[in-house]
């Protein structure tokens, strides 16, 4: 299995990272000086439909673990929760 990072620096409400395709141990990482609600969400359906996962208010260094195949995932900020500053995403396998 090669190795997948996706980062996005996110300014503004609704803006998301491109979803990436991730399986078994992953990373999450939120850095930068802001106010918001940062969302993970993963999509079953190729990113048609989007399941909010877990949301972060400060900085972190998390891991997830995707057991199935095929999934798709996301970081971003939701319309409605950004309220100032940079935050910088990143998801990796």
């Amino acid at each position: 299995m090669g190795v997948a990072v996706i980062t996005r620096s996110i300014a503004a409400e609704n803006l998301f990272t491109d979803p990436v395709k991730l399986t078994g141990f992953f990373n999450i990482s939120l850095s930068g000086t802001w106010s918001a609600t940062v969302t993970v969400q993963r999509s079953f359906d190729q990113g048609n439909t989007w399941f909010d996962v877990e949301s972060f208010t400060v900085n972190t260094e998390q891991y997830g673990l995707e057991p199935e195949f095929g999934v798709y995932y996301r970081v971003g900020v939701k319309t409605g929760n950004f309220t100032s500053g940079t935050v910088v995403t990143r998801l990796s396998r």
